[in-house]
C-alpha cells in the first residue's frame, strides 16, 4: 500500500495542455502572462538570509516529509556501482538525502545548503532517523551555488577544465567555504574527482533567473563525464503560481513571497535551454500533473512539476561541446 510520501509523481492525472487552455482563458489570471508591475516587495539584501530565516521558521518535524518517490523516478540511484557519489544541492532538512541513504547502502552523499543552521538540522534528522549510522556516507558543506559556485575539493580546476582523472595540483582553493564531517577514508589533498549524480530538487526555482545558467553550469563542471542530473521543480500553471497576487510578481513567471524567498515556475523549454546550454544531453523531460485532494476542505488541487533527467556527455563529446560554446553565450 502506498502512502502519500511514496506516491509516484511522474504521472498524468490530467493533461498539461488542458490546464494551460483553462488558465489562459480565465481573465482573472491574465496578470500572470504580463510583465511584472512595480511590486511593493523589496528584494532582501541577500537571498541566502531569506532562506535561512525560512528554514528556521520551519525547523519542526511537522514540516519534514521524506521524498521517497524520487527512488522510483530516478532508479539509477539504486542501481549505481558501489561508492558512487551523489551531490544533493539545496538539501534543506535532508528530505531528499535520507530516503536515498536508506535505500542504497553503498552510495556516498554530499549535501550542501546556503544555511549552516539548516545543515545542522539535516544532520540531526538523518542521524536520528535510524539505528544505522550514515555518518561515514553523508557529508555536508555550506555553499551558495548561484553566487560562489562549488568548492574546488569537489572537482579542482584542472579536473573541471580538462576532466583529468588524476589532478595535477595539490593546491585546494575553497573560496572561503568550509567542509563539514568529511568521509574519513578520503584525502582531500586535491579533490574527490567529481561526482556521479547531482540532484536539483525544488532548488533552482529559488535562484534568481539571471543566476540560473551559472548554477546549471556549475553542476556540469563537477559531474564526471557520463554523470547525470536529476531535476524536479515547479511547473508552469502549478496551483502555487496561480495563488500569487499581482504585487508578488517580480519577473516573468517569477514571484517573491512576503518573507523574501523566491519561486520561479518552469516551462519545458526554459529547463531544456538551461541544461542544453550548459552542455548536457536531455534524457527525460516532461510535466508531472497530479491531482491532490484535500479531504478536510473538500478541494482538489492541480499540481504541476517538471521532471527532468540530463546527462553530461562522455569525455570526447564534453570537450567538443565546451570548445563549441567558448565563443557562444547562453540566452534564457
Amino acid at each position: 500500500m502506498s502512502s502519500e510520501g511514496e506516491a509516484e509523481y511522474f504521472c498524468k492525472d490530467f493533461e498539461w495542455e488542458d490546464l494551460r487552455a483553462e488558465v489562459e482563458a480565465n481573465p482573472s489570471f491574465a496578470y500572470h502572462f504580463e510583465s511584472a508591475s512595480s511590486s511593493s516587495l523589496q528584494p532582501p539584501e541577500s537571498d541566502v538570509e531569506a532562506w535561512k530565516q525560512f528554514h528556521l521558521r520551519h525547523a519542526s518535524g511537522k514540516f519534514f516529509k521524506e521524498r521517497r518517490y524520487l527512488l522510483k523516478e530516478f532508479p539509477e540511484l539504486l542501481s549505481c556501482p558501489p561508492n558512487s557519489k551523489l551531490l544533493e544541492v539545496g538539501c534543506g532538512n535532508g528530505s531528499t538525502a535520507l530516503p536515498i541513504l536508506r535505500a542504497n547502502k553503498d552510495l556516498i552523499v554530499y549535501a550542501c545548503d546556503c544555511s549552516d543552521e539548516t545543515l545542522e538540522r539535516a544532520k540531526e534528522i538523518i542521524s536520528g532517523a535510524s539505528a544505522t549510522t550514515f555518518r561515514h556516507r553523508f557529508s555536508t558543506f555550506c555553499c551558495d551555488l548561484s553566487t560562489n559556485g562549488f568548492p574546488n575539493w569537489l572537482a579542482c580546476n584542472p579536473c573541471r577544465g580538462q576532466f583529468l582523472r588524476n589532478c595535477l595540483s595539490d593546491v585546494r582553493e575553497d573560496n572561503g567555504l568550509h567542509f563539514t564531517n568529511p568521509c574519513p577514508s578520503e584525502e582531500f589533498d586535491c579533490c574527490v574527482g567529481g561526482v556521479d549524480f547531482v540532484t536539483l530538487i525544488f532548488t533552482l526555482s529559488a535562484v534568481p533567473l539571471e543566476r540560473m545558467p551559472k548554477s546549471v553550469k556549475e553542476c556540469f563542471f563537477v559531474l564526471k563525464p557520463g554523470g547525470m542530473v536529476f531535476f524536479r521543480d515547479y511547473g508552469l500553471y502549478d496551483m502555487t503560481m496561480l495563488r500569487f497576487e499581482p504585487d508578488k510578481q517580480v519577473g516573468f513567471r517569477e514571484y517573491m513571497r512576503a518573507d523574501g524567498t523566491r519561486s520561479y515556475f518552469f516551462c519545458l523549454d526554459t529547463v531544456r535551454n538551461l541544461f542544453l546550454g550548459a552542455g548536457f544531453t536531455e534524457l527525460e523531460l516532461d510535466y508531472c500533473c497530479v491531482k491532490s485532494v484535500n479531504r478536510q476542505k473538500g478541494k482538489c488541487m492541480q499540481r504541476v512539476w517538471v521532471h527532468g533527467k540530463f546527462q553530461k556527455p562522455a569525455l570526447s563529446s564534453t570537450l567538443k561541446s565546451i570548445q563549441e560554446k567558448q565563443t557562444g553565450e547562453f540566452v534564457t
